[in-house]
């Protein structure tokens, strides 16, 4: 399905004939003479929802609220003598809470989630009052962070994805855009988009880097960008835009005249501008979709971090621990539901976990997720410092990658044929923790 931005006020016209149509379709007694009147009323109350989420999208207009002198930036963490894993009095207060709402909304959501392809209604609304976008967001722009928290959004990411991954990455993708606009946004860029994203109603958005090619190489993207009279045209196809269909801003990768990668600010009602949806084998809970970039005309202030390679290469690089944040998270869920699995399970007359076999594959699961969260917090605490981590991405993204598909591989095999079936949430785990490897972009810490 694809879906074409359109005019605000045609989309208004178009939404109040729709309901009105199936409002009086509602009223009709034929309905209940043909035993449809449960089917429409659901239909009335779905459209009336996905309407005013539609026309909530359309009508955002951004603009600057406020003008800086100067970009605002978070102040790079203070040096630290040791490699310190013990979290801070306030971290550990965010992890609880975090910890608390994915166990009470996100897991209990989520295998219908991952069936219907979207999040629950409301449930992205009461994410957002977690306030996980204001994180990252100086306190000019009416966020609360005085300093960079790489580790933090590692620890924040990490807990969501124990709930479950597809809807920790929903959750988390419009503070990715945030994130990237604080980092390398110029001021004017910031007066206009950041403060949306400290409100009561953040916007959905998404950092699309991704594109369905074999072997993708985030750095050498099919999308093409070219200079024009007043600013630039962009032509591609993004993959695995989570919430595409209601987003309302892009962060878009696209190759500028051959000279490398940059990234282009992208408001979804721009004309040109189109989602089609695109499930996949993991994160279905995300609502993946493609971007479909058809002469897209952008200002010259689209243009985010001056074109820098280097930007580029952050952007890529903190994605990375993000990613490996969430296989941590979604690893130690495997492990926390197999070890009462196997110590419960009886064969011969025992427990499964008495058997070598079985304890040998739990402990595995142990040693190898203590091994990635090693080294996904200490790549992320590098970052936060301002210091090379390049190395530190390359072995967390390694490990996540490797490991993180073991883990959900043995997860399965642990249950046997439980752990084929939707009954139990490892086959779910195990098709997310498969995106590790293969997905750029979506999250950024």
């Amino acid at each position: 399905m694809t879906v074409a931005r359109q005019n605000p006020q045609q989309g208004r016209d178009a939404m109040g004939l729709g309901l009105a149509a199936l409002n009086q379709l509602a009223g009709s007694k034929l309905i209940d003479r043909a035993g449809l009147r449960k089917p429409v009323e659901n239909l009335v109350s779905s459209a009336t929802r996905a309407g005013f989420r539609a026309a909530g999208a359309a009508n955002r207009t951004f603009t600057a609220t406020t003008r800086l002198g100067k970009p605002a930036r978070l102040e790079k963490a203070p040096e630290a003598a040791l490699f310190d894993l013990e979290p801070s009095e306030e971290q550990q207060l965010i992890v609880e809470t975090v910890d608390e709402f994915a166990a009470e909304q996100l897991r209990p959501a989520a295998a219908e989630a991952d069936d219907k392809l979207a999040p629950p209604d409301g449930l992205l609304s009461r994410a957002a009052e977690l306030g996980v976008t204001q994180i990252g967001i100086p306190e000019e722009l009416d966020g609360v962070g005085s300093e960079r928290s790489v580790v933090t959004n590692a620890l924040v990411a990490e807990s969501l994805a124990h709930g479950d991954m597809g809807l920790a990455v929903a959750v988390l993708a419009p503070s990715a855009v945030s994130n990237a606009l604080v980092q390398w946004g110029d001021a004017e860029q910031q007066a206009t988009y950041v403060p949306a994203f400290a409100g009561e109603h953040v916007p959905a958005a998404a950092l699309a880097l991704q594109e369905r090619a074999p072997l993708f190489d985030p750095f050498a993207p099919k999308t093409r960008a070219k200079r024009t009279p007043n600013g630039y045209r962009l032509d591609g196809v993004k993959s695995l835009v989570p919430r595409g269909a209601d987003a309302e801003l892009f962060i878009v990768s696209a190759d500028l005249e051959g000279r490398g990668p940059a990234l282009f600010i992208v408001e979804a009602a721009t004309a040109g501008v189109s989602v089609e949806a695109e499930p996949a084998m993991g994160l279905r809970s995300a609502g993946t979709t493609k971007l479909v970039l058809s002469d897209v005309t952008l200002p010259a202030g689209a243009l985010l971090g001056g074109g820098s390679r280097e930007v580029f290469a952050d952007v890529v690089r903190l994605s990375r621990i993000g990613w490996a944040a969430l296989a941590c998270g979604t690893g130690k869920a495997v492990l926390d539901y197999v070890v009462p699995y196997v110590n419960e399970r009886e064969a011969f007359g025992e427990p499964i976990s008495h058997r070598q076999g079985v304890a040998f594959q739990v402990s595995d699961i142990a040693i190898e997720l203590e091994s990635m969260r090693l080294t996904m917090l200490r790549a992320a605490s590098r970052a936060e410092r301002g210091r090379d981590y390049a190395r530190e991405v390359a072995l967390a993204r390694k490990l996540a990658t490797d490991k993180g598909m073991q883990i959900g591989s043995a997860g399965v095999q642990l249950l046997g044929g439980h752990g084929f079936i939707k009954e139990h949430p490892v086959e779910r785990w195990y098709r997310d923790l498969r995106a590790i490897g293969s997905v750029d972009g979506i999250v950024l810490l």
